[in-house]
């Protein structure tokens, strides 16, 4: 699931759990382990978190969800990684989600591929991001854009995370050879090891403005009526204001642990699977073949036949 690959002074950090690079127990017995090695060994010099597949990691398991999850956990790992006395670069495809994009804001710098997204979706299934997420945003695209992030949990494009500085670079060519080389370019020049938690400035920007976070409460109030997660975002985002960043993280488990087993949080997590096997059809060979449909005929001009007869248009 997670392998170590040398290339030069550069080590790769390889995940590989398809199909969308999970950071399940495994993967986190793999990264955490892969850490360790990079610390140890005095010939690595910079190192690279690169996924194979079609995306980077793009999230939690979410079947380990409502259960104790096993050691190691994944702050544990992205402690190590920030805690690095050597670079470490994330680089990114596909799309960093939610646990993804908390590692990823947990290493020294990010570069994405130009078609790339980004995200913390937790909120869609009842949750905050309980990985340092909504300690770690705020302090690098500031407080407004985390606010809307977070409660939103829509996901920006590459474009837009390097122009609100969540990335550094967009790279072209292969990734893994183009993080590589960014990360050589930060060895050799001697580029600082970029601290998230240590990043105070947009946070500081966001004490001078006292009612930044009653008004957004207001802008999404008619929107997240009778959901519990969108204000535990919110004032979790506020603890990052308010507090130092140990204790912001602890503030951001109390809050997490306060929705993850939660009514609203288990039909969340229902909906989600219960969508993908609607997509399903069971006992159905992957090899079999379609037919293209060319025509279609509906019969009943109602309400619904109407949406249906607007949607055969519409494809």
């Amino acid at each position: 699931m997670v392998s170590l690959e040398e290339r030069g002074e550069v080590a790769l950090l390889v995940v590989d759990n398809p199909p969308v690079n999970a950071l399940s127990h495994g993967v986190r017995i793999g990264l955490y382990e892969g850490m360790k090695r990079i610390a140890a060994d005095d010939s690595i010099r910079a190192a690279v978190l690169w996924c194979r597949g079609r995306t980077f990691i793009a999230g939690a398991d979410i079947r380990e969800f409502g259960r104790p999850r096993e050691d190691p956990q994944t702050n544990e790992i992205r402690s190590l990684m920030e805690s690095s006395t050597k670079p470490m670069v994330a680089a990114i495809h596909g799309t960093a989600l939610g646990g993804g994009l908390e590692t990823a804001m947990a290493c020294h710098y990010r570069v994405a591929v130009e078609d790339a997204r980004l995200g913390l979706p937790e909120v869609k299934i009842g949750i905050l991001p309980g990985g340092g997420g909504t300690q770690r945003l705020p302090r690098i695209v500031g407080v407004k854009k985390a606010l809307e992030m977070i409660t939103g949990g829509e996901p920006i494009g590459a474009r837009e995370a390097l122009d609100s500085g969540l990335i550094d670079e967009i790279v072209e060519g292969e990734l893994s050879a183009a993080a590589v080389a960014f990360a050589q370019r930060a060895v050799a020049e001697g580029w600082p090891l970029k601290r998230v938690r240590d990043l105070a400035d947009k946070v500081a920007e966001a004490r001078a403005e006292p009612g930044i976070f009653d008004d957004h409460r207001r802008r999404i109030a008619r929107k997240t009526r009778g959901f519990r997660a969108p204000e535990n975002c919110i004032r979790a985002i506020e603890a990052a204001v308010s507090l130092p960043f140990e204790e912001g993280l602890r503030r951001e488990q109390e809050l997490s642990a306060e929705l993850v087993n939660g009514e609203q949080a288990k039909a969340q997590r229902y909906y989600f699977f219960a969508e993908r096997a609607a997509q399903k059809i069971p006992d159905l060979q992957k090899e079999t073949p379609s037919r293209r449909i060319e025509t279609a005929g509906v019969l009943g001009a109602g309400t619904m036949g109407g949406g249906i007869a607007m949607n055969f248009v519409n494809a």
